[in-house]
């Protein structure tokens, strides 16, 4: 059976004290709201409805930025929770299927979780929902299960009775029913409550005085974290890295010291690679099988391929395709740039919009030259190629296969297949000149300090 997912994403979250939208805020180079879009798109979700309240307009670009065949909606009046759920009905109103409810700051469910909640609906449940238990229960709504286990109804905190809050069994405010029962549950649901407002969860004991079955089905309260300050936004990132990291381990990549490594939500590692101490992957980065990164270097926006090795201290940007066995070493930048097959750029070299042959060699202090300050330009430096240290590379321009470049120079025009191109002035030595020329400079200076 097909399945819709509708994440709320409508509120302020005036505890993050800031102009960004709660949801927007991000946890492994990702908002949050794209952490629980991700959840839907685990189960394959037929349709995604995003309702958007505060900063409706970024919350909606950022959406659709993330997952362009999202519905985004939008709730004028912050009424609820119920209410919320009831601005995507009309998105949803040709849906047949199961409709799964979100939050958009609750970035980690995880698929199983939901696959569990989407059985216990093909077993019979009217409505299930998503419970934990909580150590400290405090402001949670509590699950009333009956003799049998099955839910019974879902009473918030502050409408809750002594017994009911001694409960630790929590609603995590995930909930699963058919999309025409949950709206139809929903026009029931009223607000005669503490908030004045209309609880999504409500529609539990709706669904149970209508003579349904409910179903609580549990997770660890890590994976029902919600951000709603900085700290949470901290401890939100933390449990990323931590699940992420042993993710790495369990799946053949070593790392000498995994509490140093920070991943993004989208880093693709393969087994045996080796990770160093103090590596920070930005987004969109591929390391393929038995490649080595080095210590402290930065990775974003790159493909590293087999084998190759990559820092220390390296720093890899968007569009670096660093190929087979290729060797980017200690203070190199690469950008939009191809690095061939057994390569090597070294040391303390900038390489930018360029392709790198098979075979060659980078020399120290190399920059490739590809900003006029209006557009950017590629430098081809062919298979074996030998660029001299301190080389300035001014592109538009191609080294040849088997070509070399003399230390030092300025390279302006083409280069040849197996040419040497030297580009600089010729030395001229004056003999005495360095002796006479610090004596002064010296004599100079110990005249400036007698006047003072």
């Amino acid at each position: 059976m097909p399945v819709a997912v509708v994440i709320l994403a409508a509120g302020q979250g005036s505890r993050m004290k800031s102009n960004l939208p709660k949801v927007l805020h991000e946890v492994a180079h990702a908002p949050l709201l794209a952490h629980a879009m991700l959840s839907a798109q685990s189960i394959e979700a037929a349709r995604i409805v995003v309702v958007t309240g505060h900063g409706g307009e970024e919350v909606g670009t950022a959406a659709t930025a993330f997952a362009p065949d999202v519905a985004i909606v939008s709730q004028d009046e912050q009424l609820g929770t119920a209410h919320a759920v009831q601005q995507a009905s009309e998105a949803l109103a040709d849906f047949d299927g199961d409709v799964i409810v979100l939050y958009g700051d609750t970035p980690f469910i995880q698929e199983d979780t939901l696959r569990r909640m989407l059985d216990a609906r093909q077993n019979g449940a009217g409505v299930v929902v998503l419970g934990f238990e909580a150590q400290i229960p405090g402001r949670y709504g509590r699950l009333v299960t009956d003799a049998d286990g099955g839910l019974d109804a879902i009473v918030e905190a502050k409408d809750a009775s002594p017994e009911q809050l001694a409960i630790t069994l929590c609603n995590s405010g995930v909930i699963c029913a058919d999309r025409a029962n949950l709206f139809t549950l929903i026009d029931a649901v009223g607000n005669d409550n503490a908030s004045g407002e209309y609880y999504l969860t409500d529609i539990v004991g709706l669904a149970r005085a209508k003579g349904q079955t409910c179903a609580a089905i549990t997770c660890t309260e890590a994976e029902t974290m919600g951000v709603n300050s900085r700290a949470d936004l901290a401890a939100a990132d933390a449990a990323f890295q931590i699940r992420q990291r042993a993710d790495a381990l369990e799946n053949g990549v070593t790392m000498h010291a995994p509490d140093t490594v920070f991943f993004a939500y989208d880093t693709y590692v393969g087994r045996d690679v080796v990770i160093e101490p103090n590596v920070v992957f930005g987004p969109a980065v591929t390391v393929e099988t038995g490649a080595l990164i080095r210590a402290f270097s930065h990775l974003e926006g790159c493909h590293i391929s087999q084998e190759a090795v990559v820092g220390p201290y390296a720093r890899l940007r968007p569009g670096a395709e660093i190929g087979n066995g290729a060797r980017v070493g200690n203070f190199v930048e690469i950008k939009a740039a191809f690095i061939g097959e057994g390569a090597k750029v070294n040391h303390l070299s900038y390489i930018g919009d360029a392709d790198v042959g098979d075979g060659a060699n980078i020399g120290a202090g190399t920059i490739t030259c590809n900003y006029d300050g209006v557009f950017k330009h590629k430098t081809v430096i062919g298979k074996r190629a030998f660029i001299g240290s301190n080389t300035a590379l001014v592109a538009p321009v191609r080294v040849g296969d088997d070509a070399m470049t003399g230390s030092g120079s300025v390279i302006t025009s083409d280069v040849p297949d197996t040419a040497m191109a030297i580009s600089r002035a010729k030395q001229a030595n004056k003999p005495g000149l360095a002796l006479r020329l610090m004596n002064r400079l010296k004599a100079a200076k110990a005249a400036k300090n007698k006047d003072k």
